[in-house]
């Protein structure tokens, strides 16, 4: 059986043969399709977050559209319609590119409100409605969105709902100077990316398999606590004028679980939490207008956030490990 950690690997390969230094980035993505969430990718031109997308959805094999987010894009041009078809004389469903399992908005900032919200029954209820019809999404199915922080003429803020239905905001930074020298090297002896250069790095049945695996890594009492407890400090912080929901509850619980299976265990410790909670909540909150003039970024607010919650350090490998693994002397037990 190959194991989430195996699965992680073996996607890292396959992307990092084209593309170089995304390695947190494709982490992400791969928690996310291990716990059926969605990811907003943001940052500036060219920092290959299209791509990015693109060549995940290579390395695992699954179907995967690419919808460029406009403002004269239609909901309809996103979930289809039905359109006559004269020589038959009726009505045909035509589905439109949101019937995918991997879903690239490219820019979804350019689409307008009434766009935006045609993915929100997709990403919350792995359903679109047409004409009075539900229509089932295929399965896997996951948004991958990509956003520019620094342009804003012409663009459209998502608003807080559809915010909340994205598991993980990832950022895609500047490279750093090694990885730059690295691309640069890379791209002279082959100037263009080539994305069909990419092997299917996992079957279907491997990815179901891994997720199963993912759903029963254990959650000890203590991790539990330290986990709601960061969620809960954003709610109460000075600068925040809308802290973390329950949804972003669940949602750093599963991703926890996730990192903990790609790390290879079979359960969660404090530094999966805290590993994934920027990615997780960075997007969900409202600073308060104070925070907002005096220019404080999200990311500063919540390093606070998590400077004043304490990990549990008292705790025993007993209290964190699953019983069985406690009681066979604390042995690792990997996936």
């Amino acid at each position: 059986m190959t194991t989430p950690a195996d699965f992680h690997d073996q996607i890292l390969d396959e992307v990092g043969t084209i593309l170089l230094g995304n390695e947190e980035i494709v982490e992400g993505l791969t928690i996310s399709l291990l716990t059926k969430g969605h990811v907003l990718l943001e940052g500036v031109p060219g920092v290959a977050k299209t791509t990015i997308a693109n060549a995940f959805a290579q390395a695992t094999g699954v179907n995967a559209t690419r919808i460029q987010m406009t403002p004269d894009l239609l909901p309809a041009d996103i979930t289809g319609t039905h359109i006559y078809r004269e020589p038959i004389g009726e009505f045909e469903l035509q589905k439109g590119p949101i019937f995918s399992n991997l879903v690239i908005a490219d820019e979804i900032n350019r689409a307008t409100p009434k766009t935006q919200s045609a993915l929100l029954e997709a990403m919350e209820e792995r359903t679109v409605t047409i004409e009075g019809d539900s229509l089932p999404l295929p399965s896997p199915f996951m948004v991958v969105a990509t956003q520019n922080p620094i342009e804003m003429e012409g663009t459209y803020q998502l608003p807080e709902a559809q915010r909340d239905r994205f598991q993980l905001k990832l950022t895609v930074d500047i490279p750093d100077e090694e990885t730059e020298l690295a691309l640069i090297d890379q791209f002279n002896d082959q100037p263009d990316i080539d994305i069909s250069q990419i092997s299917q790095a996992i079957t279907a049945e491997e990815l179901v398999s891994a997720q199963t695996v993912v759903a029963n890594v254990y959650v000890a009492e203590a991790s539990k606590r330290y986990l709601r407890e960061l969620v809960a400090a954003t709610r109460t912080h000075t600068a925040i004028e809308h802290g973390g929901s329950p949804r972003a509850t669940l949602a750093l619980l599963k991703t926890a679980k996730a990192r903990a299976a790609l790390q290879g265990r079979t359960y969660v410790i404090p530094d999966d939490i805290k590993h994934l909670a920027l990615p997780v909540l960075r997007h969900r909150l409202i600073l308060n207008s104070e925070a907002e003039l005096s220019d404080q970024s999200i990311d500063s607010v919540l390093d606070d956030v998590f400077s004043q919650v304490t990990a549990p350090s008292g705790t025993t490998e007993s209290q964190i490990k699953p019983p069985q693994a406690a009681s066979d002397g604390g042995a690792e037990n990997p996936l």
